[in-house]
């Protein structure tokens, strides 16, 4: 597997929007109740943007909390990349937004898709960049507005989704030092790509009055494949990262998983033995966010000290693609 890279991360921001639906408006606009909601998924609450809120409004004011909690400024910035399924627009890149609104210099800014396991991969792509003299500081962003492309007349799966953002600014540590990124592990099967997706709105299927009539620009799940496949990948990606990194679940301060399920999560903890404390959970606050589900929690432990610079940190992600993703960090 890949060796140590000599990386850290020195800033970590989050942001959501002010608007908050919880399981009762649900129960107005849809045949559900909140223990269904609760009993099923976990969720309380979740994010919603508004008027004049997007992905990459979003997106900016993550990233410039990270930055400020790096203690840079935006010219410090070497490349922007972020990751998402609910870009801006077709194109440009989000992070084109980002960087313009943050005021960065001129420099490398691209997307990452790869759905909710999208922060990891941009975290493997940065961490690599890295290994560059060009580059020092990467700002590395998981944004998304799930709300946009959510069919809130499908009861099964418009509950899931919220809206937010996260960011970390990646560095690169001097002669090597030590290191953040210790192990990573990604992967996808394209043969499940028809098990969560938007069918319309790109070259397959163009937007027209049909595919607005049948609703293809909304997001369709085969709920309960992916979620056999979500069960199934939590757990083979932990035990797989660790063991090739030589660590025990004992060891890590704080498992990071993807907020897709709190059963998935919660079967995933007791199968590893892991304390309620060494893995993270907001899904009840924000609901399934995709790539910026991980970077949010990041940013949570950070701040409020559950972490601490020395701690083992595995990240774990599955989604969309069918993708799934590991990261075992260093702070």
């Amino acid at each position: 597997m890949p060796s140590p890279l000599g990386i850290r991360i020195t800033g970590t921001g989050h942001a959501v929007p002010d608007r908050i639906l919880t399981n009762a408006d649900f129960v107005r606009m849809v045949d559900t109740t909140d223990e269904w909601i609760r009993e099923r998924t976990g969720i309380l609450e979740r994010r919603i943007v508004g008027d004049g809120e997007s992905t990459a409004t979003l997106a900016t004011d993550a990233a410039r909390r990270a930055i400020e909690n790096a203690r840079l400024t935006a010219k410090d910035i070497d490349a922007i990349i972020v990751a998402t399924i609910t870009p801006e627009c077709p194109f440009p890149a989000t992070a084109s937004f980002v960087q313009h609104a943050i005021g960065a210099p001129e420099i490398p800014c691209f997307d990452v898709c790869a759905a909710c396991s999208g922060f990891i991969y941009g975290l493997v792509v940065a961490s690599n960049l890295l290994h560059s003299p060009a580059f020092s500081n990467i700002l590395l962003i998981g944004a998304e507005t799930l709300s946009r492309i959510t069919d809130y007349q499908d009861r099964t799966s418009c509950i899931l989704f919220g809206d937010g953002a996260g960011a970390v600014v990646l560095t690169r540590t001097q002669n090597g030092g030590s290191s953040a990124l210790l192990n990573w592990r990604l992967h996808s099967d394209g043969s499940g790509a028809n098990m969560l997706w938007v069918p319309a709105g790109g070259s397959r299927l163009p937007a027209s009055q049909m595919t607005i009539n049948e609703r293809l620009h909304y997001m369709k799940m085969q709920g309960r494949e992916v979620y056999k496949f979500a069960v199934k990948r939590m757990l083979e990606m932990v035990e797989q990262t660790v063991h090739e990194a030589g660590v025990r679940p004992s060891e890590l301060a704080m498992i990071i998983p993807h907020q897709s399920n709190k059963r998935i999560i919660e079967s995933a903890r007791q199968k590893l033995n892991v304390p309620e404390s060494k893995m993270y959970t907001n899904i009840e606050r924000f609901g399934n966010t995709s790539a910026a589900s991980i970077p949010i929690g990041l940013d949570e432990v950070r701040r409020d000290g559950r972490v601490r610079d020395g701690d083992l940190v595995l990240l774990v992600a599955f989604g969309a693609g069918l993708t799934w993703a590991s990261a075992l960090l260093r702070l």
